[in-house]
């Protein structure tokens, strides 16, 4: 997938379709993947600039930054310095202030003292000072997949998949509906199979709606991400064709795509499955993913910074009411040599919030939990709930820091809203809005609604009407927690076997 900042769509007639790349933009990948293999030991900032000047010649800079940004997914960058830049900051800092700096003398009488306690030159000092800005580490390889052509097709699959990431559902007939079925399955999408009275020659008569991430009471990042994933599955079919209903901004749009679209999977298989390096691992994550907590479950996120090398964590768990992330890192009975690595990195950590399932045969717990980090000890597998209970303490101190910036009062404009929009809408959980007011409106279970439409439905809901019925009057209203409105206006509902319901007084 590519950011949703270099979405490429025409809306044309209504409509939401991608604007692929063609045979004509095979030049353009080609000079981009010339751009990174000749800037191999070169500042990133070198490689910036030229890539900027790339976008000043093409017809379409979005265009360039998408192609880039896959190229540079098989980049390496590193810092290119003799010491941690940040240590050697603080080392220089400290020498400047007790010598005083004013002139350039007394500003390399400084440096030359900072370097004797890392025992290093001091220009080597210097140019360590700041070798962690992105623009001066150093491209150090780049060797991508695919050639000008492959990473075209690369291209129009990324963007075919980041336009799906808004579809609110997804109906895909395809002539291999086992591999389809079998996809949606280890993704763990929603899903219903419908079958139609006619079907176009060599596809399915079944077709498979998936629904999507908007369609569920609160988006998610990883559900979001598992529904484009499909996309790989889907376009390996010989034939398939797909219609999905976007959020465009709140305007439902329709894409359409086919076999007969350049989306293409330029890699072997598709990339259905989540790779671990463990089976302790892999049953961790499917067991986390059912407990359905306000935490995303992200398998090997962005390395971390453990002096002048880097470690990237099993696991990050990120909650998704802020930016607030903890990592997760699973150490099983290895070699000597892993462990002693393991707790080197670890004690290079700063300023990370860290937690440390420890295989108990190791016996290094309490060396963990001396480098200020949570350690759970495990045999055989990671119990779900230690972990969890921890997630919960994070928790708690998340929604009081959140509550405490919330007002005493809010007064929502609309005259019916649910408590999780109102949440997502201030970027806070639902938690969050325990303890707020609001004057203009009271609570009906998950609901906010203004008196004067509790009278309203009052007069248009009556005993004996169907469920059905009423839920469409509550729908025009924006209602949709049905069952705690209509108990607020003094009625229930009387089932009638699968027939439906009724409403009656209570």
């Amino acid at each position: 997938m590519l950011t949703k900042d270099l979405l490429r769509v025409s809306r044309a007639g209504g409509g939401y379709y991608p604007q692929f790349a063609g045979r004509e933009h095979r030049p353009l990948a080609a000079r981009v993947i010339g751009t990174y293999q000749g800037h191999v030991g070169e500042p990133r900032g070198d490689l910036e600039d030229a890539l900027t000047d790339l976008e000043r010649e093409a017809e379409d800079f979005k265009l360039v930054r998408g192609l880039a940004a896959l190229v540079d997914r098989e980049a390496t960058v590193e810092t290119d310095a003799e010491i941690e830049p940040e240590h050697a900051r603080k080392a220089a800092f400290e020498a400047a202030e007790a010598v005083g700096v004013v002139t350039e003398d007394e500003r390399a009488t400084a440096l030359h003292r900072a370097s004797e306690s890392f025992d290093v030159s001091a220009d080597a000092l210097e140019s360590a000072l700041y070798a962690d800005l992105e623009e001066r580490q150093v491209l150090t390889a780049v060797d991508p997949r695919w050639d000008p052509d492959g990473l075209v097709a690369q291209y129009n699959l990324s963007l075919a998949q980041t336009a799906l990431f808004d579809a609110t559902d997804v109906r895909v007939r395809t002539s291999d509906p086992k591999a389809l079925i079998s996809a949606i399955k280890r993704l763990r999408l929603m899903y219903e199979i419908h079958t139609l009275d006619a079907g176009d020659e060599g596809l399915s008569e079944r077709e498979v709606v998936v629904t999507g991430p908007t369609r569920l009471f609160r988006a998610t990042r990883r559900y979001g991400t598992r529904f484009a994933r499909l996309l790989r599955t889907v376009a390996s079919a010989r034939q398939w064709r797909l219609a999905a209903t976007i959020d465009d901004r709140g305007t439902e749009r329709t894409l359409e795509l086919s076999h007969e679209d350049p989306v293409r999977v330029p890699d072997a298989e598709p990339v259905a499955d989540v790779s671990f390096d463990s089976g302790v691992e892999a049953d961790f994550a499917a067991r986390f993913s059912n407990l359905g907590l306000d935490w995303d479950l992200v398998r090997e996120p962005a390395p971390l910074a453990t002096g002048t090398r880097v470690m990237i964590p099993d696991f990050a768990f990120e909650y998704e009411h802020s930016d607030f992330r903890v990592y997760f890192e699973i150490m099983g009975f290895w070699t000597p040599e892993y462990v002693e690595k393991k707790l080197s990195q670890l004690a290079e950590l700063e300023d990370v919030d860290m937690l440390v399932a420890v295989d108990e045969s190791l016996g290094v717990g309490e060396e963990i939990t001396a480098r200020d980090h949570r350690a759970i000890p495990y045999s055989g597998t990671v119990r779900v709930k230690d972990v969890a209970d921890v997630l919960r303490e994070y928790e708690r101190q998340l929604v009081a820091e959140s509550a405490a910036e919330l007002p005493d009062e809010l007064r929502p404009d609309e005259d019916a809203i649910t408590v999780d929009a109102l949440a997502d809408r201030r970027g806070v959980s639902a938690d969050a809005l325990a303890d707020v007011s609001f004057p203009e409106h009271e609570r009906v279970g998950r609901t906010l609604l203004r008196p004067a439409v509790a009278e309203s439905l009052a007069d248009e809901i009556e005993p004996g009407m169907t469920l059905a019925d009423a839920e469409t009057i509550l729908d025009e209203y924006g209602i949709a927690d049905a069952s705690a409105v209509l108990s607020r206006l003094g009625y229930a509902v009387e089932w009638e076997g699968l027939a439906g319901g009724t409403v009656v007084d209570r």
